[in-house]
């Protein structure tokens, strides 16, 4: 894994914490493999947080494109605005 600036890894973080935004994702968008944004995620949070996290992606179909419902067709949530330059807009 290389050295990515503060904005991507805040960005990598935030995807991995989103529901439908599978991995495969995070791997298009920043070349980073499920293990290595579990080794980002480890690294960036605090302990008690990662496991929270871990314990919430373990086993959920829509964090692997290949696992997920032929009815989920995007990444984001609804209520999201357009994504521009890693940054979410405000509501």
């Amino acid at each position: 894994m290389s050295q990515l600036p503060q904005t991507d890894i805040d960005r990598i973080v935030e995807m991995a914490w989103e529901d439908r935004t599978p991995f495969e994702a995070i791997q298009a968008q920043f070349a980073l493999t499920e293990a290595e944004v579990i080794k980002l995620m480890r690294r960036e949070m605090k302990s008690k947080s990662f496991s929270m996290w871990r314990q919430r992606v373990q086993g959920r179909d829509t964090k692997h494109l290949q696992k997920r419902s032929t009815d989920v067709d995007r990444f984001k949530c609804t209520l999201q605005r357009a994504i521009t330059s890693n940054k979410i807009s405000k509501r």
